[in-house]
């Protein structure tokens, strides 16, 4: 819960030496007007361990954060980074092979270009507003329909976090979606069953849609190799995939569900006769 550790996390960002350290300062004026994120935050929106982010700034691989009084701010540019150290450790490169490709990029300049695109890639997929309530509201809105095991096979679905005697919801569609539904007397286990099988189908089809974006926009050399006009071209491809993707699907589950639910009405109509 973002809105809550940010009111929470404490962080003492040390200045890295090496490569990146005398962009750190530009990198981290450029996210004042975007999201900022203390240590731990930016640690678990990047998912790595606070004391990997503490080795990379040692090691030059994360530019020192922007200070206001003891407090160290970290901008999307360090998030982008982070992101790009993952993707690169996780193709192989050593941490000092890290560091030498960041150095030649950043005296190339396209450092700066490279950490757009992968913003560029990253962000937007997920637009949810966040429903937050305490356990008595929780027991209103779903009354004897929800168990305790029910709540813990949500959060182990990530439709809920627990927090105490706090719970939220990171996705109000989904939430109200799951509302109707216990309304119309479907149980909620059931609706739980629902939500694991399309998580996976939606991994599936995710996964799909990457190899494609992979295979055909960015090609077998990775990012790394890209000339600056190819990446403005992946940028701009991956800003047309965001709508395109999910218009897919949306499109072609409304043609399956017309075909099936056309289907059950004629069955229905038959049995009626």
């Amino acid at each position: 819960m973002s809105s809550e550790l940010a009111g929470r996390t404490t962080a003492d960002g040390t200045a890295g030496a090496g490569a990146g350290a005398e962009t750190g300062t530009a990198e981290a004026d450029r996210g004042v007007c975007g999201a900022r994120y203390r240590r731990e935050e930016l640690a678990t929106a990047a998912g790595v361990k606070v004391r990997n982010l503490r080795y990379y700034q040692e090691r030059g691989l994360l530019p020192p954060p922007r200070r206001e009084g003891r407090i160290a701010w970290y901008s999307e540019d360090h998030l982008a980074r982070l992101r790009l150290i993952d993707d690169l450790l996780g193709r192989g490169y050593t941490v000092n092979g890290i560091a030498e490709l960041l150095a030649a990029w950043e005296q190339g300049g396209g450092i700066s270009q490279l950490l757009g695109v992968e913003r560029e890639m990253t962000r937007d997929w997920v637009q949810e507003e966040p429903v937050t309530v305490g356990l008595a509201e929780l027991r209103e809105m779903f009354g004897p329909a929800a168990t305790p095991q029910d709540t813990r096979r949500a959060a182990a679905l990530e439709y809920v976090r627990v927090d105490g005697d706090t719970v939220t919801f990171p996705s109000r569609r989904l939430l109200e979606a799951t509302l109707t539904l216990v309304r119309q007397g479907v149980p909620l286990a059931e609706i739980l069953d629902a939500g694991d099988f399309v998580q996976t189908q939606a991994a599936a089809l995710a996964d799909r849609f990457v190899a494609l974006f992979r295979r055909h926009v960015i090609g077998p050399e990775g990012l790394e190799r890209l000339s600056a006009a190819q990446l403005d071209h992946v940028a701009e491809a991956a800003g047309a995939l965001r709508p395109v993707a999910g218009e897919v699907v949306a499109a072609e589950f409304a043609r399956a569900m017309a075909r099936r639910v056309e289907a059950e009405v004629a069955a229905l109509l038959r049995t009626e006769q």
